[in-house]
């Protein structure tokens, strides 16, 4: 049995303006072309939306035993990657907090291609306590 190097998430120890995960990636033709497939539009401009840079990231650095329920995301698009070009991404966590008696992570990708352009920075809120859902349709 091997043992995880992740470390286990623990909401109330995590840090606002904590470094998670980066990592590279090389965006292929193929990848683009399926995006577009899968989207129905032959001119997407956005694959990397579907990559989920965030999610990623976050997951490079700790183990969730209990996860999170998406509660929102915002994206902006600064410029269309370019097929073969290097992506660089980088995430942290940009904000904690709670409302309504419940636990939000807000955590931020910023995705950068080989030449520097900016290509997206996408925030992702999370609940942290997922059995809550549903709670309100429970009798």
């Amino acid at each position: 049995m091997t043992q995880s190097r992740l470390k286990r998430f623990d909401y109330e120890k995590a840090e606002i303006g904590e470094e998670l995960g980066s990592f590279e990636y090389v965006l292929s033709q193929d990848v683009l072309d399926r995006f577009r497939e899968s989207v129905e539009d032959p001119e997407a401009a956005f694959p990397t939306i579907a990559i989920k840079h965030d999610a990623a990231a976050f997951n490079m650095v700790y183990e969730d035993e209990t996860g999170g329920v998406n509660a929102g995301s915002e994206v902006e698009f600064h410029a269309p990657p370019i097929p073969g070009k290097t992506i660089k991404v980088t995430c942290r966590i940009v904000d904690k907090y709670w409302r309504r008696d419940k636990p939000y992570l807000v955590c931020e990708a910023t995705a950068i291609d080989e030449d520097g352009r900016l290509l997206e920075k996408m925030r992702t809120y999370t609940m942290r306590k997922p059995d809550e859902v549903g709670k309100k349709w429970q009798h």
